[in-house]
């Protein structure tokens, strides 16, 4: 089961759009009357050579050798000179050899699809082939031909040199206006030009630079250096990028947003491929794009009347049409209407009448409930469960920050250099040979140097050129191979660390545990820190090695029976366990719910209705109608293949539902000892700071919750009119520094505006509360304690603060 949706509709768990605004226009015009006096002469000419083939085997058929020449003339008079000029030299070695060389001439709609769908290159070579056929029977005819083809050539030479070719005044007009957009809108000085043919972009590439615009390109043909290499230039210098269909494969152009459709595809479904180059998950602005289009030639008019449809539609769909723009015509071949057009095999008249939709209420909604919508799938959706499950994510991820955290220690202890850039990026300097080393044995590259980078996503996407690491990225994924085979274990030979808050003295055991389904595969994987102080044992969140400071190796640690201690910890492991099994398995259950009301009844149904199916044909067989036999046996070969799915579907629900899991996987061990004993009186303290920020938030109409022993970077999750506060509370017995621990600092830099610091003073003789919103960017602080400390200055959270003294 899958949802569908649209890009228009993608939301994100707070309701903003995932994606930006998109709006196409349509830039009609007329072609000239010299421009149109060789377009009749060109039809002319394709429809008498049409007519010399034998129509009555060949109705479905069409002479594509000629449909290339309309087609070049749709995307400049300079391909179609091209396309013209080759075919005249190909016709002239026929007449110097003396004979025509008989080559298939027709293909079938559906066959000619197929080779829509082939490699740039592919069509290149095809397209040159049917170059070179002539339906001519005699040398006469072919000599007729060839001062046909003269005649053309010199029209269009003559519209050229003239500089009376309409297209290229309308491209030139349509950049002015998307650079305008652009100085309107702000954004980069970038366009992205398309074309379908090699020889146009050649053309425009000359033509555009002449009119003082720096220009790169990028086509099917380029190798994939090249084209990386196209796209550095588009970013960095170039104004202008001209492309082909199949240039932008694997390229990412989302620092434009104007595009240009210098000619159209003639399967107009690839119009939303083009599309999809700049309007994409990361880009910042509204995207602009406009498609030309000649109003006075038969394609042109049926695009023109396809778009003035669409643009309709778009009042009461919104921007998506393009998107499913051959559901909206349903039983409608665009492309093959297109063709119809060109070659003249059905009137406009026709054509138009298929494109003919009717707006109504009924039509709409049959759009929005079978096209646009989710129908089956969205019943079973708990959006609300989701958009918890979601706010539980985003507080416990592994955020941006811990992860660069990570990356910084590990770096520079295989001898790396990292540096904070003034403008807020990483500079990455002199990567380790080793770390190069491992990637060139995983067969990856990792430079020698990253002068920009960062890990946080929004950031990387608002600025294309900078290096984006997270997980997947060789740097840090080779670096993690590293650690892992030089220190992996050694966790197990244990470590020892210093608790600065003075809560903390015992052990920690780490380990992982696996739950796996009757299929063999893992349902769940998950680690289990748990904490042992010698008197009692719990689960404790792993964030917590975030605060701990690192103690020199050969630490003394207490000798009472390591043994014992770890068959008590595994005892509470596998309690753990049982509970993150029973938690797999009620979601395994609803799925299963699921498959069953859906997979398994329209499996039943389908085999059910073939049944039905192979009734009637034996029945037919049995009074004596011929030619059954295959049918029949197809229909129960199709049966069987059905019953098959329904017993594996079956046995595959219940196995999914058996859940095991295995014995506990000791992946490191670590003893904690307190930097200071914690006293009676700093727990009093810390009491009364709880109570009165509990107090407050209710007093606000915000429902708070007490999180704190769950060491999640903050005290309390507080849920009320609409918001979610993380509160994280510092009480003290007078108006001293407070300290936000490593895993506090770096969660409130996650969480911004959502994360708040409750600082209470004089807890014990005149409690007063001070509140300060996002204190990760509004508080300057020291950061102290071997980096597991940011120390705040009373004049700072005073400052800061808003001052509450009434709190009961």
């Amino acid at each position: 089961m899958f949802i569908r949706r649209l890009k228009e509709d993608l939301r994100d768990f707070e309701g903003k759009p995932l994606f930006t605004k998109r709006e196409v226009k349509t830039i009609s015009f007329n072609l000239s009357d010299p421009e149109v006096e060789l377009y009749n002469q060109l039809s002319d000419y394709i429809s008498t050579q049409y007519g010399k083939a034998e129509q009555e085997d060949k109705k479905r058929n069409v002479a594509f050798a000629l449909v290339i020449l309309q087609r070049r003339f749709a995307s400049s008079l300079y391909a179609l000179l091209k396309s013209l000029e080759r075919r005249k030299e190909r016709l002239e070695e026929f007449l110097r050899k003396g004979s025509v060389e008989k080559r298939e001439a027709f293909l079938e709609l559906e066959e000619l699809e197929e080779v829509e769908d082939s490699t740039e290159d592919e069509i290149l070579e095809k397209e040159r082939e049917w170059e070179s056929v002539s339906l001519a029977k005699n040398i006469e005819e072919l000599r007729q031909e060839i001062e046909t083809i003269k005649t053309l050539i010199k029209k269009t030479k003559e519209i050229m040199e003239r500089e009376e070719e309409t297209k290229l005044r309308e491209l030139k007009k349509a950049l002015e206006e998307g650079l305008k957009t652009i100085e309107e809108k702000g954004g980069n000085r970038k366009i992205l030009i398309f074309t379908e043919s090699r020889d146009t972009l050649e053309y425009l590439q000359k033509k555009v630079r002449d009119w003082g615009y720096s220009v790169c390109t990028i086509h099917g043909g380029m190798p994939l250096e090249e084209r990386i290499k196209a796209e550095k230039d588009f970013r960095d210098w170039a104004d202008v990028m001209i492309a082909t269909d199949a240039a932008g494969e694997g390229i990412n152009l989302q620092f434009c947003h104007i595009m240009i459709n210098y000619d159209i595809p003639w399967n107009p479904n690839r119009l939303e491929q083009r599309m999809g180059r700049i309007h994409r998950y990361g880009q910042q602005r509204d995207v602009h794009v406009f498609n030309l289009v000649a109003s006075n030639t038969r394609e042109g008019k049926v695009l023109e009347k396809l778009f003035k449809k669409l643009k309709e539609m778009e009042k009461d769909l919104g921007n998506k049409v393009f998107d499913v723009i051959g559901e909206i015509f349903p039983n409608k071949n665009l492309y093959e209407l297109i063709v119809s057009a060109v070659m003249q095999t059905k009137s406009l008249e026709e054509i138009e009448r298929e494109l003919e939709v009717k707006l109504d209420k009924e039509y709409l909604e049959r759009l929005r409930r079978d096209v646009l919508e989710e129908a089956l799938a969205t019943r079973n959706i708990d959006y609300t469960r989701l958009a918890e499950n979601y706010e539980r994510a985003k507080e416990n991820r592994l955020v941006p920050e811990y992860v660069e955290e990570w990356f910084k220690r590990a770096f520079e202890k295989f001898g790396g250099k990292v540096k904070e850039r003034k403008d807020g990026f990483l500079s990455i300097e002199k990567v380790p040979y080793d770390l190069r080393k491992r990637a060139e044995q995983n067969k990856e590259v990792v430079k020698r140097e990253y002068p920009k980078a960062t890990f946080d996503k929004e950031k990387a996407f608002k600025n294309p050129e900078v290096e984006f690491i997270s997980f997947g990225h060789p740097l840090l994924e080779n670096l993690i191979d590293l650690v892992l085979e030089r220190y992996k274990e050694k966790l197990l030979n244990g470590a020892v660390f210093e608790d600065p808050s003075g809560k903390l003295e015992g052990f920690l055991w780490l380990f992982e545990g696996e739950v796996w389904d009757g299929t063999g595969k893992i349902a769940g994987k998950k680690l289990f820190c748990i904490y042992d102080n010698g008197k009692e044992i719990s689960p404790i969140n792993l964030n917590v090695l975030w605060d701990l400071v690192p103690v020199d190796e050969g630490t003394q640690v207490p000798t009472y029976s390591i043994d014992e201690r770890r068959k008590k910890a595994e005892e509470l492991f596998y309690e753990l366990i049982n509970q993150y099994k029973e938690e797999i398995l009620k979601e395994r259950e609803r799925q299963a719910r699921i498959k069953q009301k859906y997979g398994v009844q329209s499996l039943k149904k389908l085999i059910y209705d073939l049944g039905l199916e192979i009734n009637e044909l034996e029945e037919r067989k049995e009074r004596g109608e011929k030619n059954l036999e295959g049918v029949i046996a197809q229909r129960e070969e199709t049966k069987k293949r059905y019953e098959q799915a329904l017993e594996e579907l079956q046995d595959q629900i219940q196995k999914e539902k058996k859940l095991t899991y295995g014995a506990p996987k000791l992946l490191g061990i670590f003893y904690v000892r307190p930097t200071y004993k914690k006293g009676l009186a700093d727990e009093e303290v810390e009491r009364i700071g709880m109570e009165i920020a509990m107090a407050y938030e209710r007093s606000q109409g915000r429902e708070p919750v007490d999180v704190s022993k769950e060491n999640l970077g903050y005290d309390i999750r507080s849920e009320g009119k609409g918001e979610v506060r993380y509160i994280e509370v510092k009480a003290r017995s007078d108006e001293s520094y407070v300290e936000l621990t490593m895993n506090e600092y770096l969660k409130a830099r996650q969480l911004k505006e959502k994360y708040w610091l409750y600082v209470v003073c004089n807890a014990q003789t005149n409690p007063t509360l001070y509140i300060i919103n996002n204190p990760a960017e509004r508080l300057k602080m020291d950061k102290r304690v071997v980096d597991v400390r940011y120390v705040v200055p009373p004049e700072e959270w005073k400052e800061k603060g808003e001052r509450h003294e009434e709190v009961h």
